[in-house]
């Protein structure tokens, strides 16, 4: 019986270093493209901004500024105007154009930015009410959900009806019943009305923060908090930038970005009411270096993948893959490691029509050189 039990455990072994060496030998790397690249010049966290796909058409949003060398903090000059861009492209992310909306007078920033301040020349456009009847299920629609700080917001959102290229807005999110809301664009269209965007919020010591569910079903004038996903972290850490797909009628997935003591990480979390509700379910990514944020994607076999920027050397951008609705996840699949430094990351990912992914991230190829914005074609296997 002991000798069979050991042929047993070895068999399982095998079979699971099979089955892990096998799900990243599937997946292969097509091309690295840039985005935005200007040289003097900061690129960079897509995540803040979102992305929307319309088959091989796709647009990203991304910050720009000034570059500055600042140590480990992100090389952004917080004294000079920071912009919000919009890069798209039409064949697949193979090329890129930038586009400028403040320059037509949206998606201005109001006060001070998040991480520069606003662009002087430009009006500033206070936030007001949303009158609703926002229709979520447009075929053209681009939804984005914004803060000016990281801590307590205040939040606000827009809304295109014509794939970004102008837009309404900007409309005051409430706080929720929260000290205040940081929100990155993170949404789940239910219907004509109704959508869940997923925010997070300062802890009740009025630091980042925590993850909540929040959805309207009046097209944006009103907002109902649902279910904060997972308890309040401690006082120094955090559990915030959810990102977050549909697998079925009732059920959700949020992945998240995990912060205790000197440990970063990422979670995923369940719920099978709609966000009411949530249960830790597993934990892809153990280490991310000194923290990212993810982006989770529902592939259209059914399979889920995670990427993420990896801030410990080698430098880089990640992704892993599960086949059992976030359960267990494959090995970590290397997109690319020649990363010059931790200043990296923040994904934001689609797949396209030929069922290559493409994920958009801000990279560096030296510690003391730009940040640029650059994505990603990948193929993630059958």
């Amino acid at each position: 019986m002991k000798t069979a039990a050991r042929i047993s455990a070895g068999l399982a072994l095998s079979l699971s270093f099979f089955n892990s060496v096998h799900a990243q030998s599937e997946a292969r790397v097509i091309q690295h493209v840039d985005v935005y690249k200007v040289p003097g010049r900061f690129g960079g966290w897509p995540a803040n901004h979102g992305i929307w796909s319309w088959g091989n058409e796709i647009l990203v949003g991304l910050s720009e500024g000034a570059y500055k060398e600042r140590g480990l903090s992100h090389h952004f000059d917080p004294d000079q105007p920071e912009y919000h861009l919009l890069a798209r492209s039409l064949d697949g992310g193979e090329t890129w154009t930038i586009e400028n909306p403040q320059e037509k007078g949206f998606l201005i920033p109001y006060g001070t930015s998040l991480h520069g301040v606003a662009p002087p020349e430009l009006a500033q456009v206070e936030p007001r009410d949303c009158p609703g009847g926002i229709d979520f299920t447009h075929p053209d629609l681009a939804f984005t959900v914004r803060m000016t700080d990281t801590h307590r917001g205040p939040s606000r959102f827009h809304y295109s009806y014509d794939r970004g290229r102008t837009w309404e807005g900007p409309f005051k999110l409430p706080d929720l019943g929260t000290p205040g809301v940081a929100a990155r664009t993170d949404y789940l269209v239910n219907g004509k009305h109704d959508c869940t965007i997923f925010v997070t919020v300062a802890k009740s010591n009025n630091r980042e923060g925590r993850a909540l569910a929040a959805r309207t079903v009046d097209g944006g004038r009103t907002w109902q908090r649902l279910g904060f996903i997972g308890p309040e972290p401690d006082p120094d850490g955090f559990s915030i930038m959810p990102s977050t797909v549909r697998l079925s009628a009732r059920n959700l997935l949020a992945a998240l970005r995990q912060r205790k003591g000197g440990e970063r990480w990422i979670d995923v979390y369940h719920s099978n009411d709609n966000g009411l509700y949530w249960q830790f379910l597993s934990r892809p990514v153990k280490d991310t270096g000194v923290g990212n944020p993810p982006a989770l994607l529902q592939l259209r076999d059914g399979r889920l993948a995670l990427a993420y920027g990896f801030r410990a050397e080698p430098f880089g951008i990640r992704a892993t893959i599960s086949r059992d609705g976030g359960k267990t996840w494959g090995e970590s699949i290397i997109l690319r490691d020649d990363g010059g430094g931790r200043d990296l990351g923040y994904p934001r990912m689609v797949q396209r029509e030929d069922g290559h992914l493409v994920t958009v991230y801000y990279f560096n190829d030296q510690p003391d050189g730009d940040r640029y914005v650059a994505a990603t074609i990948w193929d993630p296997g059958q």
